[in-house]
């Protein structure tokens, strides 16, 4: 995977971590029992097999403490690990290496965990050209770098925001009185700049978002027997997302329903981080 994790979110969340974790007085523990300039060398492995992902935030750990350390990434972001295998080589400052310890493996985890998770999704649907896609259900402040590792996982970024896509939801159809004024009045306020997405619950709804034209429909929470008749009804007049109850056993046969992308939350509000720990040489 050649795309880099987002420099400047990586950076903010690495000084927040080390903040929150120093207070006003630093690594108490490390400070009472190890000399200033002690050497130390270890590595970083994993635990169980994982897909990688956040890996620069060793490197910037280690760059944003006082005494000098520095990290060989052996792995990188994208890429398969197997249970036992190196991530990173570390040497320097043993006070560096065991104060900034857990928010390297925090942050690498928590991004790993979700691309794990995306990859494992991807590979449950092979061969069904569907698109693996992340939503908005993401950790306040993580949004970008989430987003990240499910791209690093193989998935494929949804919207990032409320900014940059229409979707129309079944609230905004409920204030508006039916998808056909939402679709209205969106077009009404915004021309033809985005497209618009609008998601429906049943036939009746999908007809009349067809009706309108619509680019996309978020087909939430059908089972796949009505997912099949969604899109035989749309046939390929626009693009088809299916939503809502989609697990990583049931994933194939929706993606056999022949929906064009699947949206799946709990990528990234419900995946478990890689479990990775700090092996001391």
């Amino acid at each position: 995977m050649s795309r880099e994790a987002p420099a400047e979110a990586l950076s903010r969340i690495v000084t927040e971590a080390l903040a929150e974790d120093f207070g006003g007085r630093g690594d108490i523990t490390t400070n009472a029992i190890v000399p200033p300039g002690t050497p130390m060398s270890g590595a970083i492995r994993s635990r169980e097999a994982g897909r990688i992902a956040g890996i620069d935030a060793i490197r910037l750990v280690l760059e944003k403490l006082p005494e000098p350390a520095s990290a060989t990434l052996v792995a990188r972001d994208g890429a398969d690990i197997e249970a036992g295998g190196t991530v990173a080589l570390l040497s320097g400052s043993a006070r560096t290496l065991l104060s900034g310890e857990r928010v390297m493996l925090n942050i690498l985890g928590r991004l790993s965990g979700i691309a794990t998770a995306t990859a494992a999704v991807v590979r449950a649907v092979e061969g069904t050209g569907v698109a693996v896609k992340d939503t908005r259900k993401t950790t306040p402040g993580l949004r970008a770098l989430e987003k990240y590792a499910v791209a690093a996982g193989g998935g494929v970024n949804h919207r990032s925001g409320l900014y940059d896509a229409v979707l129309i939801k079944d609230n905004h159809i409920a204030v508006a009185g039916s998808i056909r004024a939402a679709v209205a009045q969106s077009r009404s306020s915004l021309g033809g700049e985005f497209p618009i997405q609008v998601e429906v619950d049943t036939l009746a709804q999908l007809e009349e978002a067809l009706g309108c034209a619509v680019a996309a429909v978020l087909l939430d929470n059908m089972k796949p027997a009505e997912l099949r008749d969604a899109v035989a009804l749309v046939k390929h007049r626009c693009h088809t997302e299916a939503s809502g109850g989609i697990t990583l056993a049931n994933v194939r046969a929706v993606a056999e329903t022949g929906v064009d992308s699947i949206s799946l939350g709990w990528l990234t509000h419900s995946a478990r981080s890689l479990d990775l720990g700090l092996d001391i040489a």
